[in-house]
């Protein structure tokens, strides 16, 4: 305990098989040696280093729990949630670039795509040959989804969407996007959702990047323009209707989310025990003063409780029992004591933790985008208060 590699004040490796640990330390061991020297530049910048993506790729990061027949790494979802754990301690724009492209991309072509689909994308998503991204949010639209305007209608061959997405990431610099858009079913006389790989170079498809951004500065942000763009026959998602479909990418998605914030805090938490020790103030280290202790006992026991739930997650989508409910709490919970320690970690380096010196006031401005993206903090508490009482609150 207290050094950067880690936390593990209630022994949960002992909770972990050993590939599980090989898998998390080799993604912790590059994390340092690559990718810290890079972020902070990144970060001040505004750009994503897309030359760390064939080396995510290496590593086996992307789609990383689907079949090896598809190029992917075929891992427990444990050992793929202590990866992205791994890379968000990094940044969280890093593990929102694998997340996509595994939970958000790879995923629906997986789960609700045909097996020529599958054979012709994914390994390719795999190596990070293709780049993806995810269409869902519209300007109008965030937790409200099933609002969407974007249209899809049948013509010659295949279907003509238009419409507008927001806040994509990978957008910009994407070769195919997951755009969900309504259809009319013409057997039952109504809209349903559908799912369309669509390839940006197409005729009416824009992607400009959303700049001017304070959270996320090393991701890239975009907007989803399509104007009369067609899609072929091919390109439709064709097992899976409704909002089943763009929800059930998101309960992967907030899995990876659940144990990436954690990473986060760990991060946090570390910078700020070091500095405690070592900063002198009133001719002792600040680490001496009960108000200080105070706060890394609460930021580590809330990091302990956080990783428990991360692991029992994880043992329960490997049994194939998870209810996306239960990946609300661990995203709900896991964000909001993420966010909260990262904010006693600044409070404890007092000016310095505003300073790109030390990576917690970054950590903490992305999380306040992380809180947000796929499901607020709000929405997730309204999916738990229906769980517990069989009461939806918000339709």
């Amino acid at each position: 305990m207290g050094n950067f590699t880690g936390v593990d004040f209630y022994e949960i490796d002992s909770l972990l098989t050993e590939d599980e640990i090989t898998i998390r330390d080799t993604v912790r061991g590059w994390v340092e040696e690559k990718f810290l020297p890079v972020i902070e530049d990144a970060y001040d910048n505004a750009y994503f280093p897309k030359e760390i993506i064939p080396q995510v790729a290496e590593l086996g990061l992307l789609g990383a729990t689907l079949p090896e027949k598809y190029g992917c790494a075929g891992v427990s979802a444990t050992a793929y949630g202590l990866a992205m754990q791994e890379l968000e301690r990094g940044d969280s724009g890093l593990r929102s670039f694998a997340s996509v492209q595994g939970s958000l991309v790879m995923y629906p072509i997986y789960a609700y795509g045909t097996e020529e689909q599958r054979m012709k994308y994914l390994p390719k998503l795999a190596k990070a040959e293709l780049i993806g991204c995810f269409g869902l949010t519209e300007p109008d639209f965030g937790s409200d989804p099933g609002g969407m305007i974007t249209r899809a209608v049948k013509v010659d061959g295949g279907y003509m969407i238009n419409g507008a997405k927001m806040w994509i990431t990978n957008g910009t610099v994407a070769d195919i996007a997951i755009v969900w858009a309504k259809l009319k079913n013409e057997e039952k006389g109504r809209d349903e959702i559908k799912g369309f790989i669509v390839d940006t170079r197409s005729k009416g498809f824009s992607a400009p990047e959303q700049k001017r951004k304070h959270s996320l500065r090393a991701s890239v942000t975009s907007e989803l323009v399509l104007q009369d763009v067609f899609v072929p026959d091919d390109g439709l998602l064709p097992n899976v209707s409704g909002l089943k479909g763009p929800l059930g990418c998101l309960t992967q998605a907030r899995f990876g989310i659940a144990f990436g914030v954690v990473g986060a805090a760990m991060a946090c938490f570390h910078t700020a025990t070091e500095y405690a020790k070592g900063r002198i103030m009133f001719g002792k280290p600040i680490g001496q003063f009960q108000l200080v202790q105070q706060k890394l006992a609460i930021m580590l026991t809330e990091i302990t409780k956080a990783q428990l739930v991360c692991i029992q997650l994880g043992r329960i989508k490997e049994r194939g029992t998870l209810k996306p409910e239960q990946v609300s709490l661990a995203k709900r919970n896991n964000c909001e004591i993420a966010l909260q320690t990262a904010r006693e970690a600044r409070d404890i380096l007092g000016a310095n933790g505003i300073t790109s010196e030390y990576p917690v006031m970054r950590h903490m401005c992305n999380l306040e985008s992380v809180i947000t993206y796929e499901g607020t903090h709000n929405i997730h508490t309204l999916v738990l208060g229906e769980a517990v009482t069989g009461l939806p609150a918000y339709r």
